[in-house]
């Protein structure tokens, strides 16, 4: 039986092997025939000359027997005759002389092309010598020996015999030849001794077109594979000698088995030939329609994964959902677990994160005792377990990257499952995101089980400032038994109370409760025990007063603050403005004060420039701004009707700072600083969003207390 390879054939085999995953093979594009020309080296060398040759390459360290080829104007007889099979066809295909035929043929070819009379070079010929018939006996009785050394197991003499049959010029019968190739697979080719006269005679069965027995001729192939290098035994047979035999007996039509086919891959595999051994599988899949043994696939794929051969890999894997193997069973056995973890190892040298957890996901699925598929897998090699640790930290960031907090949750809840222990910066990650996605609950669960660890010594402490992202998750949803219960466990952990971002939480808290007198409690008191507020900490004092529209203590705390060396921003001026909406002619004045000064302060800032993070240091007014600005002026506008003030004496005295701040946007130089603060924010983008930035709680802090206010400013 022939085997023909056509595109159609390659084609629906990579159909079929494409639905392991989308992500399976990565690298799609790659033709089809840059990976089938191989494949002519080691089948049957009837369709050789079928394949495309244009990319014909050929590892001549593939085998202990193959001797590195000279260039082919060096090219000598005895440089021929050392050639095993393999580099004879390559070495033909060079020379333009075609790469079909056996052993003895392409040498023929290429003793013809460098010249020279090849007689009494060891190697130069093979069973048959020039037709000159001896006189000492007759063919009959050259057979009769041969007949009698095979009953006796003479491996040797029968051979020397059907050598000297051979000069006889007679068709040699078919059962000389069975009976003498039966005498050599005895004893397992005598320990591959018997491979190479095995191989000829294999071959000069073919070339006489006799079929060659299938039980035996299987046999061969099977025991002329060793362990040592080039697949040899004690430097006998090998992978030349083996794929001989292979494609004398497809030429000859032979049934060749799996296991024969296997046994070849496996020596190809060993021998570091992967893109053969993974060509040979495909003809095994796609031609034969065979299943290959699932050890066979195993060690293919970690013979790649090793070799970083990582695309052999992804065939391997291919090939073998081809077969009929589903990823979701094969862990059951030792031998799938290899293909897994070698998937594993190749998924995450290709930054396939994806498949990496596809295949990790499958093997969950088999059932293993005791412990379950995916950690034998994840720790079944060091190369498997860095991968698995790798694919999963990945995912991770990937997941924060993407503000996608329920799957990083899932990767960090597998992580322990798969013998891997996350990291403190994972760990990290992972609470924050979820505090910053609003998460409470989660972010609290996941922050009381790093506590545990770390009190296992397993992991490092979690940092005040997840302790400060957590919080303020629970204080932004409402939830005052978590925010306590958080609060507590800080203390146990840290032994503190908590920093200054801690207490402008607690400051905020206060301040939706429009309790200034106690935020200004905590105010002294943080000044008694050391601890510098910091713009957040007024601004949010003021939001106090602002819920509890008194404006009064609002501008006052305005004026500490800037006593003290504290720079407002437009969150601060924004916070006073609110609190002088209360209708009362008083704090309309008083907002106008405000305003003035927060245009002078946007004067100063024009001219000296914006040094730090905009969002705490900027004055520039924003929309919210405006849109108070227009509020107060409605104020204003209600108390000349009520009559608490002369309309001209309004327009000309209280109304324009609210007036400059409204059309603020539309001179020339506002144009530059807001191009100014553009690039400023840019440039500090990254740092808001760093989880290890504290500044981004006092951030959030200030968002959170104008929330409202910016979202009908927006509307």
């Amino acid at each position: 039986m022939k085997l023909i390879f056509s595109s159609h054939t390659i084609i629906l085999a990579l159909a079929y092997s494409l639905d392991v995953s989308d992500a399976l093979l990565p690298n799609r594009q790659s033709t089809v025939s840059s990976r089938i020309v191989p494949m002519r080296r080691h089948l049957s060398v009837a369709y050789a000359d079928k394949i495309d040759t244009s990319a014909d390459t050929l590892d001549a360290s593939s085998s202990a027997e193959t001797i590195e080829a000279p260039e082919v104007a060096a090219l000598t007889a005895r440089d021929v005759a050392a050639m095993k099979y393999r580099m004879l066809q390559r070495k033909c295909k060079e020379m333009g002389l075609g790469g079909t035929g056996d052993t003895a043929e392409l040498r023929s070819r290429l003793m013809g092309k460098v010249g020279g009379a090849h007689a009494g070079i060891e190697g130069a010929t093979e069973l048959t010598e020039p037709k000159h018939p001896p006189a000492d006996e007759s063919a009959a009785d050259v057979i009769a020996a041969i007949t009698e050394n095979t009953e006796r197991g003479h491996w040797k003499k029968a051979v020397r015999k059907l050598k000297k049959l051979g000069k006889y010029g007679d068709t040699i019968p078919i059962t000389v030849y069975e009976n003498v190739l039966g005498a050599c697979a005895e004893g397992r080719l005598s320990g591959a001794r018997a491979a190479e006269p095995a191989r000829k005679i294999m071959e000069n069965m073919a070339r006489a077109d006799y079929v060659i027995p299938s039980e035996v001729g299987n046999e061969c192939i099977v025991n002329s594979l060793g362990t040592e290098v080039g697949g040899s035994h004690d430097t006998f047979g090998g992978i030349d000698t083996a794929l001989a035999m292979l494609a004398a007996m497809e030429a000859s039509g032979s049934y060749v088995t799996s296991d024969a086919y296997a046994s070849v891959v496996e020596a190809l595999s060993r021998d570091g030939s992967l893109d053969e051994a993974v060509l040979l599988i495909r003809a095994m899949v796609v031609e034969k329609s065979f299943t290959p043994p699932l050890s066979m696939l195993g060690n293919a794929a970690l013979a790649a994964a090793r070799e970083r051969m990582d695309d052999c890999v992804m065939n391997v894997l291919s090939l073998a959902k081809a077969a009929g193997y589903e990823l979701d069973t094969v862990g059951a056995a030792e031998p799938g677990r290899n293909l897994l973890a070698a998937g594993l190892i190749a998924a995450e040298r290709t930054d396939n994160l994806r498949l990496g957890l596809r295949i990790l996901t499958a093997a969950k699925e088999s059932k293993t005792q005791p412990d379950p598929c995916d950690l034998m897998v994840s720790c079944s090699s060091p190369a498997a377990q860095r991968a698995s640790t790798l694919i999963h930290k990945r995912s991770i960031e990937r997941a924060v990257t993407d503000d996608n907090w329920k799957v990083a949750v899932r990767i960090l809840q597998l992580m322990p499952v798969r013998g891997i222990l996350p990291s403190t910066a994972i760990w990290r990650k992972v609470v924050t995101l979820c505090a910053k996605a609003g998460k409470s609950r989660k972010a609290t669960a996941l922050l009381l089980d790093w506590i545990s660890l770390a009190d296992q010594g397993k992991v490092e402490k979690p940092p005040q400032s997840v302790f400060n992202s957590v919080v303020n998750a629970c204080e932004m949803c409402g939830e005052e038994a978590l925010t306590v219960a958080v609060l507590e466990s800080m203390k146990k952990t840290l032994g503190t109370s908590g920093d200054l971002i801690t207490l402008n939480i607690a400051l905020k808290r206060l301040a939706k409760a429009g309790n200034f007198l106690a935020c200004e409690g905590i105010m002294i008191g943080m000044l008694e025990s050391g601890v510098e507020p910091n713009v957040v900490s007024y601004t949010t004092a003021i939001a106090a007063c602002a819920q509890a529209k008194n404006s009064k203590m609002a501008t006052e705390w305005l004026n500490r603050m800037i006593s003290r060396g504290i720079k407002p921003n437009y969150h601060t001026y924004n916070t006073v403005l609110a609190a002088c909406l209360d209708g009362t002619f008083k704090s309309t004045k008083r907002a106008s004060i405000v305003a003035a000064e927060m245009m002078a302060a946007v004067d100063q800032e024009i001219v000296l420039g914006l040094k730090g993070n905009p969002n705490l240091k900027s004055v520039v007014p924003d929309t919210y701004s405006k849109k108070l600005a227009r509020e107060v002026m409605k104020q204003l506008r209600q108390n000349w009707r009520d009559g608490d003030i002369d309309m001209r004496v309004a327009k000309a005295t209280i109304r324009p700072p609210f007036l400059r701040i409204v059309d603020f946007d539309k001179s020339e130089v506002n144009t530059r600083i807001f191009e100014d603060l553009q690039k400023a924010m840019a440039g500090i983008e990254a740092e808001v969003k760093s989880d290890t930035n504290e500044h981004y709680m006092e951030y959030v802090s200030i968002m959170d207390i104008h929330s409202a206010g910016h979202r009908a400013a927006e509307v």
